[in-house]
């Protein structure tokens, strides 16, 4: 499939006029009471709820490109507050009730960054939407069901979910070959790009001080050293997210998914009517191999999935560039559930890295005997979790003891990935089973193919 344009690191910045113009680099070595390494949504979110708590706070946000330029500028625009991380590995170091908690408090960040939105004066095209999970074959279907269930025994309020019937789901979406679907009240949608700039120019006029085009080399206690100048802070958050294994020391801390994206040019009216999609759901599928699309402000449809799964050694993409292939896979998916796209053209592809730990459930903490805090390793969940990490680091750094820094994900260690070649190995190859389980459940097998638990196994996916 031919597209206009692959990367310029991504459509959400054309659709605001193209990439912004950098802000000025740190200009030497100074000293502030907070540094923040990254200026996506973790970093922008820790200093927002820093200075609203303390206004007299000097809070230094280091980015070695321009705000937003990594996944904050290039996901798919799902502010879910969703929890798809295993709740039982959680619970193995607190307990059931602390999940709950957690869950609860996800959900939570859907409202608050409505809230924070209209408050600063945030245009990020959020509208509140339900997230619609598909089912198109038997096994599919079966899994949709076990989640269902799965989600009221862990306590999700039944007014948030809720089963659907094929027909109930072909009157929001006509996708082909609805076996049934699971729908998720309470989300909302946004554009990444303008969420990612409006919160940046929020914290500036705040008196944050952002310094764009500045890499840090390295950090310790108290001090993070950049091409640029060295800043001193007692405290220092690590906020590079799918970026964290280009920081000296963290190679193998979290494993840089790489996850891609296509958008179409804008989809007549009379299109619409055959798709329907009236609501602007979020839309997925159960497959395992699974796909994330929004309909656009402007009446475009994105549709994302994984590409090439990883790059050796955590490698990330060049200003969001995609395989042809990638590009060639996701039309595939998109013409697969709406196969009334054919005809449409595809604007632009991008990609960008997510960050994974090791046991694939993200985490947040602060080391008060060095006063260095971090959060991330989000999974694909970063619109919203990055607003809670946010809210937790600046509760941590503060030292309040709060419900939120009492959550079972504040400072829960994790071991590292292996070294290469262990790891580029285990992913493709989980992804190479992934396919293959979907082939097959595709070609009519009726449960879940035991290849898709055989690639968990390899990974602790």
């Amino acid at each position: 499939m031919d597209v206009k344009t692959n990367g310029n690191i991504s459509f959400w910045y054309a659709d605001i006029g193209g990439i912004p113009q950098k802000r000025p680099p740190l200009p030497g070595d100074r000293e502030a009471d907070v540094c923040i390494i990254g200026a996506g949504y973790t970093g922008l979110w820790t200093a927002y709820y820093l200075k609203k708590a303390n206004p007299a706070l000097d809070v230094v946000v280091l980015e070695r490109e321009f705000a937003g330029f990594g996944a904050s500028g290039r996901n798919g625009g799902w502010l879910s507050g969703g929890f798809s991380w295993s709740r039982e590995k959680y619970a193995k170091t607190s307990s059931r009730g602390a999940v709950v908690d957690m869950q609860n408090a996800m959900s939570g960040t859907v409202d608050e960054v409505e809230r924070v939105t209209k408050a600063e004066g945030i245009d990020a095209d959020l509208i509140r939407v339900d997230k619609i999970i598909a089912a198109t074959n038997a096994a599919q279907l079966e899994r949709v069901r076990k989640e269902y269930q799965f989600d009221l025994d862990w306590q999700m309020p039944p007014e948030r979910v809720q089963l659907l019937s094929a027909e109930e789901a072909a009157k929001r979406i006509n996708i082909a070959n609805l076996r049934g679907a699971i729908v998720y009240r309470g989300m909302a949608r946004v554009q990444p790009a303008k969420l990612a700039r409006g919160l940046a120019g929020v914290v500036e006029d705040l008196g944050v001080s952002i310094y764009e085009g500045t890499s840090v080399t390295r950090f310790e206690k108290g001090r993070v050293e950049t091409d640029r100048g060295t800043v001193r802070a007692p405290y220092i958050i690590r906020a590079t997210e799918g970026f964290s294994a280009g920081l000296p020391g963290y190679e193998r801390t979290w494993l840089a998914l790489n996850s891609a994206q296509i958008v179409t040019e804008p989809v007549p009216d009379s299109l619409w009517k055959e798709i329907g999609w009236e609501g602007h759901e979020l839309l997925g599928d159960a497959a395992h191999a699974y796909c994330y699309a929004q309909r656009t402000r402007e009446g475009r449809i994105t549709m994302g999935g994984r590409g090439v799964p990883y790059r050796f050694g955590s490698k990330t993409d060049v200003n969001g560039q995609t395989q042809q292939a990638t590009i060639d896979a996701l039309h595939g998916i998109l013409t697969r559930l709406l196969p009334q796209t054919k005809s449409l053209k595809i604007d632009h592809a991008w990609c960008g890295v997510l960050g994974v730990p090791r046991d694939w459930c993200t985490t947040a903490g602060f080391d008060r005997s060095t006063g260095i805090g971090w959060a991330g390793g989000y999974v694909g969940l970063g619109v919203s979790s990055s607003n809670l990490a946010g809210r937790t680091l600046a509760d941590l750094v503060l030292n309040r003891e709060t419900e939120l820094t009492g959550l079972p994900w504040v400072n829960r260690t994790v071991r590292k990935w292996e070294p290469e070649p262990f790891r580029w190995l285990g992913v493709h190859s989980m992804y190479q089973l992934y396919r293959m389980a979907d082939g097959r459940e595709f070609a009519g097998q009726p449960h879940t193919s035991k290849l898709a638990a055989l690639a968990d196994s390899i990974t602790g996916h």
